[in-house]
């Protein structure tokens, strides 16, 4: 399906009539009469999917959207923290963990979870360590919201997760420009050396990519392409989930 980018944003689907209005008002919609948009219930949570490939830049886009949102406004939760432990996982040909595969996430942990807080319950969860697999962070807690934010690799491939999302939202950035960030985070960040991060692009993160999540873009509702800003598109999108934010904080 053709896709057309506007400010940044790009419309690979189709939108409701009520999300018609609000795109059409900012430009961002291809034309009349199409729809994918799952309606929200006025009683539960606007439920909101970011996907996208490593080091896209969705974790920079959640810090800056949840800047312009309060912790009971909008609750985040990230695939990050349903990393299985280290033992569980099996080895590449060379003796590495592979953790770009699905398999290497309790992926229905994950879902049971976001239809908990998608019902009003609050869920805790382990912070995982990147660089410590084998332990267990702190205790996180996460309180059901208006607007609640699901973010990570897989959520779009795995379909118990998928059908969940009122708004599904993939993040994409030039392989060259993700590598460039990749590196900058792991090495400095995690302590890994360039060597080994270049292998995991090569051996891991592309393969995984273009297998696990790709083929899934086009599912999305909204595309931010992000290789150098995502300002525009994040003004948009902060607006739109006010607008539902509004419309749902009479439930709680």
């Amino acid at each position: 399906m053709e896709t057309f980018e506007i400010l940044k944003v790009s419309i690979v689907s189709y939108v409701s009539e009520n999300e018609l209005n609000y795109f059409n008002s900012s430009n961002l919609v291809r034309e009349k009469g199409l729809c994918n948009f799952t309606p929200c219930m006025a009683n539960k949570p606007y439920l909101v999917g970011i996907s996208g490939g490593s080091a896209s830049g969705k974790t920079s886009f959640l810090k800056s959207l949840r800047t312009r949102f309060s912790e009971d406004q909008l609750c985040i939760i990230s695939q990050d923290n349903y990393y299985k432990l280290k033992y569980n996982h099996s080895l590449d040909e060379n003796g590495h963990i592979n953790f770009d595969l699905p398999e290497c996430v309790d992926l229905d942990a994950f879902a049971e979870d976001i239809s908990r807080l998608h019902h009003g319950q609050s869920i805790t969860r382990h912070e995982y360590l990147f660089q410590h697999e084998n332990q267990q962070g702190e205790l996180l807690t996460f309180h059901p919201a208006p607007i609640i934010v699901c973010e990570g690799l897989f959520i779009f491939y795995y379909e118990r997760i998928f059908k969940q999302f009122d708004l599904k939202i993939f993040i994409s950035a030039e392989e060259e420009i993700a590598l460039e960030r990749r590196l900058k985070r792991d090495v400095a960040e995690r302590n890994i050396s360039e060597e080994f991060v270049l292998y995991q692009w090569k051996n891991h993160v592309l393969p995984s990519y273009r297998k696990y999540l790709l083929p899934f873009m086009a599912q999305a509702d909204l595309i931010i392409n992000n290789n150098t800003h995502f300002d525009t598109s994040l003004q948009v999108i902060s607006d739109f989930l006010a607008s539902k934010k509004n419309r749902s904080e009479s439930s709680y």
